[in-house]
């Protein structure tokens, strides 16, 4: 018999950065909704998500504010958590940017700030958050958000595409390190989900439908699809799983 409380979160103080809308908003709430206070990290207002997140439970969502192109602000930000709010049990590292140009034309400044944001910003939450779970001899979890272009070269978004496949890379190594000795990293790879960054794509709407085509499911992805899977790799019923991507696409890497 499975034991369901295995998958109860309650009691956990979780970090969501980039919870303000989309994937982060649906992580913060499906996490919320498993019984865990969570602390949502990012640049802009997080108004919208704090009022859904009353409605699901009083009490259990903070906003902090914190642009994670800022690095010293992004180095300091676990630390500033943990003393303010207590001991952190999970790290979901979501925020990004995206910027789209041809390959030619791609700006040195376009791709040093998708990779700041994307990719840097993330290597130091997971690096101060591990540095603390250790020193403090506790357990924690980390679900990195990465893509389905982790796998792929995808089209006009190099830096993207270089960020999330360095977000893998991140994930695995940092397992390697960390998963004896009490902390799951792991990582979710979206596939098109309904978001700010998926906006464009959309909005083309030869390009959605090549898209919508290959996707075995026939729809686009929802941020409660992502939820579902992060409030999964937080709680105990995931504790073996360790250096993992999992794939939420409905079956497009499958086609």
């Amino acid at each position: 018999m499975t034991d369901l409380t295995a998958f109860d979160l309650t009691g956990k103080r979780i970090v969501v950065t980039g919870a303000n809308t989309g994937i982060g908003q649906g992580i913060a709430l499906s996490l919320i909704r498993a019984g865990a206070m969570v602390i949502g990290v990012g640049r802009s207002t997080m108004d919208e998500t704090q009022t859904l997140a009353d409605n699901v439970s009083p009490s259990s969502f903070l906003a902090h504010a914190c642009d994670f192109a800022e690095m010293q602000r992004t180095r300091d930000l676990i630390d500033t958590l943990w003393d303010a709010h207590g001991p952190l049990d999970g790290l979901v590292n979501n925020a990004g940017i995206i910027r789209r140009e041809d390959s030619q034309d791609y700006a040195e400044s376009d791709w040093d700030d998708v990779i700041a944001v994307n990719l840097k910003a993330p290597w130091l939450l997971c690096q101060a958050f591990g540095s603390r779970v250790l020193s403090e001899k506790r357990r924690g979890k980390i679900v990195n958000i990465a893509s389905l272009l982790s796998y792929q070269g995808g089209i006009r978004v190099p830096a993207y595409t270089a960020s999330k496949h360095g977000i893998e890379g991140i994930t695995k190594i940092l397992c390697n390190e960390w998963a004896a000795r009490g902390i799951n990293v792991n990582a979710i790879a979206p596939g098109y989900i309904v978001s700010n960054n998926t906006k464009a794509l959309r909005n083309d709407p030869q390009r959605s439908a090549d898209i919508l085509a290959r996707i075995p499911a026939g729809r686009w992805g929802e941020a409660s699809d992502i939820g579902g899977t992060a409030a999964f790799l937080m709680s105990a019923a995931s504790d073996y799983i360790n250096g993992t991507t999992i794939a939420v696409d409905g079956g497009w890497l499958a086609r």
